[in-house]
């Protein structure tokens, strides 16, 4: 019984029509498992079967279960080999689509098939040279290409028109697995190009399209070729097909494009086919758009897709207008209508593209009309396209440090709207936009921390995971910038409200954090109340003299510290200058002291009994701040009781003002490539390797595990135990050596430590926040883009009714540079030796290659190294006078202007072209083509790189 299955079990085999009705009858996924673990032990025996028809049953069965089951059948590779070489049809063709389906590069039995498959194509029944061209197309390896080319090249001038086009379909992946196939196969390929049957030149173009794809310019001389197809095919999908690869070479060559515009344009006009109509609007798109009239005439047949109620054609006409956008931005402006209708379209596909010209039509005029309508359109869309409506938004406001925004109260009050609509998931993004904001442009600090503190104070932010990050940069600005609120008491409140448990600890941290830059203000404010006046007033002063701050406020001029709708305004504080009331201010903050003090010891009293019993928190970042927070507070309220300070320690008001000084260092955006600035200190030398690490590191010795164990070493555990019992040992004796061994280390190692005094040599070079030379210098860099924009939309820019703010931009900024230098890349393999074809001798002389084996290749052995490239694969007759000689293909090109000098006068070595050419010697039709420089040649014999008809 081992050797095979016995005849009764051949007799009641189950056939893989019994095998699939089995499967469905199961009921659960555990049964149809089982089942299909049975079958395959079945199939197992069974394959192994003498008998023919018993194995190829088997190997349908295996097929199919690995087809849609995933059922492995890996070790049935060499059982598909088996019946691939049957003389039965049916077994044959089980076989090889066995092969096709499960062999892969690794499968080790793959070579095996080679002879078979050689056999095959060369089989009189198209039918097997059909299935062999299939398998070899799907499971095609270096070595199978490279052994089977010559099969490959016979079967390019099949009489049987479906075993040509399977052919050539092959010849694009042999092309890609072994380049070398080009030169064998190239020119009968080019040479299907003039074949009668439309569907054999159609499978000839569609090769064509792929290649030129990936380096079009080694197809410019095959332009003849193409423009003939153009002009005389009325086959639509051969002409899509010739099209996109017009598309391609359009813009390597202005004369092809003048050449082809008018057959484009002629096709595009009498066409009814909505799929060659719309291939020619991409292709005049794509490389046509320098004609006038090409570009009407598509944007013509745009609106035309556009109106279709076919939700395909109008998907295809947005997509169109949005390729046409660039450069024609009035062409979007004149269907705005449809354009932002379609935002509304139940299609999804639809609404993106739609999405997509909308920002495109977005300028400093229409800006905020239009996010206007996209965030009602947002509140109403469903989550997705929601979060693409708010995305598009943040990302287009945002490009080129915000250059079309010009009220930033509006923006930013419109980042806050935005944090309120129910779907939104763009926290990061609206975060990082709050903090950027605050830092580039100082004008919109007041109107910031107003928006920041409405965002705190909203329950409804809280509980949303989405909505931390926002939370997290409200109460960063409003604790950054508490000078420009008009009340700090309600922003302290906001930070300390109940729900604030819901967050996040890191969340909670940066709430933290703010509540102690606020109370360190208001501290401040108590205790040095000229020079809080002072300096916001300075302030004020700066920001009006840049062109913030309006002259015409119409806040009160009071600036006593208890009224707290008025406190700490530096609005306020300007207009009191203004007014000479500064003194009358100060004269109120003397009056009030006692209600100030006591409005700071309700604060200091809300803050302790808020973040009191987060001192036993366990997320250390919490409880340190915590710790700090009250911490101050001892010292706020020792000063304000008069409590005596012990001698030797700083009073509480001025540990106030150093961190009050310090918090008042303004924050600015960092540049990228701000590292590289700092320049090397003198003396300091920076190792290309760590060869010297052993010397530094020797006292420090890690020990090696030799396996990975989750449980500690006891060699290990008992080192932590000895450390520790030093450690208990030396508590009550403090040394310092610790600091002996960082002294030693220090003047062992000096070269790797930076010198205290090299820092201060460090120039500080950050732009200003209000450098208008900076931003001028931006502006200059954006001016292109900035004409184009005022030109292309309508209406035409108006001028604002105030200066916009000024946006700090750093030099180098934020952009990444992009170095000018490009790499030389090595020619495509498939490229070059086309153009080795196409060219013959002038593409030998100007190739660039260096690979060894193409050297070789290109030089015969004991003559000239000038002499043209030759194969190791030689042609029959039939074929080297075909495309090479003038007379083979009736003289077609002689209209190309200068192609009959070209062939008449082309001499290699001193010799004529009309030599004769070498001959096959082998049976079995594997030709070897000699390809000599008179000889390799296919479209017009010699042709330019610039094909003669577009001179």
């Amino acid at each position: 019984m081992a050797g095979g299955p016995s005849l009764m079990d051949s007799l009641f085999q189950r056939s893989l029509e019994d095998l699939i009705k089995g499967i469905r009858q199961q009921t659960g996924a555990a049964e149809s498992t089982t089942f299909i673990s049975k079958s395959v032990d079945e199939i197992r025996r069974e394959i192994k079967s003498t008998d023919p028809q018993t194995k190829t049953i088997a190997l349908q069965k295996l097929t199919y279960l690995h087809s849609l089951h995933a059922v492995d059948m890996s070790w049935a590779a060499f059982h598909s080999i088996e019946l691939s070489s049957s003389t039965v049809f049916h077994s044959k063709r089980a076989g090889y689509l066995a092969a096709s389906i499960s062999f892969n590069p690794s499968t080790d039995v793959i070579l095996l098939l080679t002879h078979q498959l050689r056999k095959d194509l060369s089989s009189a029944n198209p039918h097997e040279v059909s299935l062999a061209l299939q398998t070899l197309s799907s499971i095609c390896t270096a070595d199978l290409a490279r052994d089977l080319t010559p099969e490959l090249f016979t079967l390019l001038n099949s009489n049987k028109s479906f075993v040509k086009k399977k052919a050539i379909a092959t010849v694009l992946r042999v092309f890609e697995l072994y380049p070398d196939a080009v030169r064998v196969c190239f020119k009968r390929l080019v040479e299907n190009l003039e074949n009668s049957d439309v569907n054999v030149v159609s499978s000839v173009v569609g090769v064509f399209c792929e290649l030129a794809c990936k380096d079009p310019r080694s197809y410019l001389p095959l332009a003849p070729e193409f423009y003939r197809i153009l002009v005389d095919s009325r086959n639509n999908w051969l002409l899509i097909k010739v099209l996109k690869i017009f598309a391609k070479l359009a813009p390597l060559e202005p004369r092809l494009g003048k050449r082809v515009v008018e057959p484009i344009c002629e096709h595009l006009r009498r066409t009814v086919a909505k799929s060659l109509a719309f291939e020619c609007v991409k292709t005049i798109v794509t490389g046509l758009m320098q004609y006038e009239s090409a570009v009407k005439l598509a944007i013509e047949k745009i609106r035309e897709f556009l109106m279709e109620d076919d939700p395909n054609l109008k998907y295809l006409g947005l997509q169109a207008l949005a390729a046409i956008a660039p450069m024609f931005l009035g062409a979007v402006v004149e269907n705005k209508e449809v354009v932002i209708k379609s935002l509304s379209d139940e299609d999804v596909n639809i609404k993106l593209e739609a999405l997509k010209l909308v920002m495109a039509m977005v300028s400093e005029d229409n800006v905020a009309e239009i996010c206007r309508v996209l965030i009602s359109y947002a509140l109403k869309s469903d989550p997705d396209f929601c979060n693409e409506i708010l995305g598009s938004i943040l990302s287009t406001c945002s490009r080129n440090y915000y250059e079309i925004i010009i009220d930033f109260d509006w923006y930013v009050s419109l980042l806050g709207e935005m944090a309120r609509v129910p779907h939104c998931q763009k926290g990061e993004e609206i975060e990082n936009q709050l903090v950027d904001i605050g830092m580039r442009v100082r004008d919109v600090r007041p109107v910031l921390v107003r928006v920041g503190r409405e965002l705190l104070i909203d329950p409804a932010l809280l509980g949303n995971y989405f909505f931390h990050r926002i939370l997290s940069a409200a109460a960063w600005v409003s604790g950054e910038y508490v000078e420009f609120s008009k009340n700090p008491f309600e922003l302290m409140e906001a930070l300390l409200q109940p729900r604030t448990n819901l967050l996040p600890p890191s969340i909670r941290a940066v709430y933290i954090h703010s509540t102690f830059k606020i109370l360190t203000f208001c501290a401040y404010s108590y205790f040095f109340p000229d020079e809080t006046i002072s300096s916001l007033t300075s302030g004020v002063a700066d920001s009006v003299k840049n062109g913030g701050f309006p002259e015409s406020s119409d806040l009160a001029s009071s600036v006593a510290y208890g009224e707290l709708d008025e406190g700490f305004n530096p609005r306020m504080l300007h207009e009191s200058l203004k007014d000479d009331s500064v003194n009358k201010g100060k004269n109120k903050i003397t009056d009030l002291d006692h209600s100030a003090q006591d409005s700071l010891v309700g604060m200091v009293n809300i803050v302790e009994a808020t973040l009191g019993p987060l001192v036993g928190s366990h997320d250390v970042e919490i409880q340190d701040r915590v710790k700090n927070v009250l911490g101050l507070i001892e010292l706020i309220r020792q000063e304000i009781h008069g409590s005596l300070v012990p001698k030797g320690e700083l009073k509480a008001s001025e540990v106030v003002r150093v961190m009050y000084n310090a918090f008042s260092e303004e924050l600015g955006p960092v540049s990228l490539s701000a590292q590289e600035r700092v320049p090397l200190p003198d003396g300091l030398e920076l190792k290309e390797n760590l060869t010297d690490l052993e010397a530094i590191c020797g006292d420090f010795r890690v020990p090696v595990l030799s396996s990975f164990s989750l449980e500690k070493p006891r060699s290990l555990e008992m080192d932590a135990i000895t450390v520790s019992d030093h450690q208990h040992e030396e508590d009550h004796e403090p040394s310092n050596e610790s600091t002996s061994l960082l002294i030693e280390h220090r003047k062992r190692h000096g070269l790797y430590y930076l010198p205290s005094e090299e820092r201060e040599k460090v120039p500080n070079d950050y732009p200003p926040a209000n450098d208008i030379s900076v931003q001028n210098k931006a502006n200059d860099e954006e001016k292109d883009l900035v004409k184009l924009t005022e030109q292309s939309l309508v209406p035409k820019k108006k001028p604002t009714a105030k200066p916009r703010p000024v946006v700090v931009k750093l030099d180098d900024g934020d952009a990444i540079r992009i170095d000018q230098k490009k790499l030389e890349l090595k020619d495509d393999q498939i490229s070059g030796a086309v153009r080795d074809v196409l060219l013959g001798n002038e593409a030998v002389a100007s190739s660039s290659r260096t690979d060894k084996s193409d050297k070789s290749s290109s030089r015969r052995s004991g003559k000239d190294t000038s002499m043209p490239l030759e194969s190791n694969v030689d042609l029959t007759n039939e074929e080297s006078s075909g495309l090479g000689n003038k007379n083979s293909r009736k003289n077609k090109h002689r209209s190309h202007g200068k192609e009959k000098s070209h062939r008449s006068s082309r001499k290699v070595g001193g010799e004529s072209d009309q030599k004769d050419k070498p001959k096959s010697s082998h049976p079995h039709g594997r030709h070897k083509l000699r390809q000599k420089a008179d000889g390799t040649v296919n479209v017009a014999a010699q042709s330019p790189v610039i094909p003669d008809f577009l001179l």
